[in-house]
């Protein structure tokens, strides 16, 4: 919300403020996505990121924080409305429709809120490491970080064959929240 208030106009400007999933499509990522899938591998993808122009907001290094978590905030609340869709199934209207359709949404976005707040530049959460690096750092950082996607990329399907760090932690964090619809 924070997002699409601060930066409205300047999607507007760009054509991106539409529904239309055409609009959003990446086409590196969405190749990236179709291979991972035909492989086998995770299917991992993206879409063109939300340009930012951070030279229009008052104060750019808080306002930019603000900025990145929108999207995972967003995540989170449809991850709840998730769970409230299973634990009305569970214990009121006995509906398997509504119980699976509230695990896809919550379960799907609770991975993706997951995922959106590593660390790891390009994603959200490296707002918040970016709010600690000194000013002076910064334009490094930011070389950094314009670099970073295909390291991203690589761990995920490192993770995926061999380490399993990341699949253990999301699963127990699956697990956790399908306990919370039983609850």
């Amino acid at each position: 919300m924070g997002g699409e208030l601060l930066w409205r106009f300047h999607r507007q400007g760009q054509r991106r403020l539409t529904l239309n999933p055409l609009a959003h499509i990446d086409p590196f990522g969405l190749c990236y996505y179709l291979d991972d899938g035909a492989r086998g591998l995770p299917a991992f993808g993206y879409a063109k990121p939300v340009p930012v122009n951070v030279s229009r907001l008052r104060n750019p290094r808080t306002q930019s924080l603000y900025v990145s978590l929108a999207g995972p905030l967003v995540n989170i609340i449809l991850s709840g409305i998730g769970l409230g869709l299973c634990f009305l199934a569970v214990h009121d209207t006995q509906s398997q429709l509504m119980f699976n359709v509230g695990e896809y949404l919550g379960l799907a976005n609770l991975v993706l809120a997951a995922f959106k707040l590593d660390p790891i530049p390009p994603l959200d959460g490296s707002a918040i490491i970016e709010r600690f690096v000194p000013r002076k750092h910064l334009p490094r950082y930011y070389q950094m970080r314009a670099r970073a996607l295909p390291v991203v990329m690589v761990l995920v399907v490192l993770d995926f064959l061999v380490f399993h760090v990341g699949t253990n932690a999301l699963g127990s964090l699956e697990d956790w929240w399908i306990n919370l619809a039983f609850k």
